[in-house]
């Protein structure tokens, strides 16, 4: 299956009738996977700082996270595992695997909960099957 089918597929999916409002695959260096078509465009800075929180978490808490020059509050995560930041009625889940990080974006009317099953959940299965 190719990247982008995983974020067609997986990541952009229905879920209680809502679904993400853009999502991508991105390697640990900054290089892109896959997109959804309105993935913003995203700075490497930005995932190197995020992949500075897996390595060290906390260290985004007083920045915060920013994805496409977007800011997000960085709010309660699993530390080396998921990163989850919130803006306004939205916010992002980053979900980091051996190889790449899982990166959705949602805004209302999907609850943080609902976007936090769908890229974790791909992240797990990733993570199973060794990437």
């Amino acid at each position: 299956m190719s990247w982008q089918a995983y974020v067609d597929d997986h990541l952009m999916c229905e879920i209680e009738g809502n679904y993400l409002s853009s999502a991508a695959i991105i390697g640990h260096d900054g290089s892109l996977w896959a997109q959804s078509s309105n993935f913003p465009q995203f700075k490497p800075e930005e995932i190197t700082a995020a992949m500075n929180d897996f390595a060290e978490p906390g260290t985004l808490a007083p920045t915060g996270l920013y994805l496409g020059g977007t800011k997000y509050m960085v709010i309660q995560g699993e530390p080396g595992a998921v990163i989850r930041g919130k803006k306004g009625p939205g916010g992002v889940t980053i979900k980091k695997t051996n190889l790449a990080l899982i990166i959705g974006i949602y805004d209302e009317p999907m609850t943080p909960g609902q976007c936090n099953m769908i890229v974790e959940r791909l992240g797990d299965y990733l993570l199973e099957q060794s990437f």
